[in-house]
């Protein structure tokens, strides 16, 4: 369990971003009435509260259980990817290879009990609950643009806090430069993983990448809880890089002193590398990636120009300042 219950934060806000007291206040009454509930049906029957189609694959997709939020300076002015698209449209291929399969298949994942494991060079490895994770900081609503490498876009409104508490809370030694994160690989939850992978899902950051305020330790989309096909209970979300980047159904977080190895850079390193920035100079050898087919609520596709580092270069360009972004790519 989490036992510590304040961590060292770093340089003061400013107080331009400090959240108002009144939404604080909102928030806290929100989060006890909705902790109140979830007592009163007991952790089991919140356990099983999913999203209709998982259970019935040809049900229609509706909201699932609420997730208490506050509002975010992080928004974008794009029009938003209607719900349903976004939880049926999807990659997660220990669930099937498909973009429909993962809706239809992960209601196999099971999410609690969850603990996520802190391992490597940090100050005291630990395990930290699920549950523990979700109390610890404000869930702020955060509208962001999400570009896959297979040159599609949607615009999500992702529940969740920067990842950098998170890693503060770890406390990782000075020697520790990147961070590797581990989907579950739980074969009873992924009866149908398919063959030919190195399982579980890795992917990995930069220390500075992962500090960054935009990586998002997520827990919740459309101001619910993530759906299992969406990476349920909890996720990263890199908005200026490829969707492969953001792990879903994390189990560990491993802290190291060298570059740590992922899973579709190792399976194919010549189309997927490790940085892996969203960058319209720079093609898939196997299609350009200048635009993107914007996912909304259009029945004709549409498609747009696409913006490097997903048009978050004012947040996180300086990260890569002086890198050759054709050979880290």
């Amino acid at each position: 369990m989490l036992v510590r219950t304040s961590t060292k934060l770093g340089p003061a806000i400013p107080s331009s971003e400090i959240t108002p007291q009144h939404q604080v206040e909102q928030h806290n009454q929100t989060r006890r009435r909705f902790l109140a509930g979830a007592a009163a049906v007991g952790a089991a029957t919140l356990a099983t509260r999913t999203i209709p189609n998982l259970i019935h694959p040809n049900a229609t997709v509706e909201a699932a259980t609420d997730l208490p939020t506050v509002p975010s300076k992080y928004t974008v002015p794009d029009t938003q990817t209607p719900f349903n698209k976004a939880t049926t449209y999807n990659n997660y291929y220990e669930f099937g290879t498909d973009k429909d399969q993962p809706a239809k298949n992960a209601h196999t994942l099971q999410i609690r009990p969850w603990t996520v494991q802190v391992t490597g060079l940090v100050k005291k490895p630990q395990t930290v609950n699920i549950d523990d994770l979700l109390k610890y900081r404000p869930i702020e609503n955060r509208v962001y643009r999400h570009r896959c490498v297979e040159a599609w876009s949607m615009v999500i409104p992702w529940d969740g806090y920067s990842l950098s508490e998170f890693i503060n809370f770890c406390e990782p030694l000075p020697s520790a430069k990147f961070v590797q994160f581990f989907t579950t690989n739980d074969k009873k939850s992924m009866p149908d993983r398919p063959g030919g992978y190195d399982w579980p899902y890795r992917e990995g950051l930069r220390m500075d990448e992962a500090m960054n305020p935009l990586a998002l330790l997520t827990f919740g989309c459309y101001g619910q809880v993530l759906p299992n096909q969406n990476g349920s209970p909890i996720r990263v979300i890199l908005p200026w890089k490829y969707g492969f980047k953001s792990g879903k159904s994390i189990v560990r977080f491993h802290f190291l002193d060298k570059q740590p190895q992922t899973t579709w850079n190792e399976q194919n390193g010549q189309e997927y590398g490790f940085y892996s920035n969203v960058n319209p100079n720079v093609d898939h050898p196997r299609w350009s990636q200048a635009r993107e087919r914007r996912i909304d609520s259009s029945l004709l596709p549409h498609y747009i120009p696409t913006l490097m580092f997903n048009g978050y270069g004012d947040q996180v360009a300086s990260l890569y300042a002086g890198m050759d972004l054709k050979k880290y790519y």
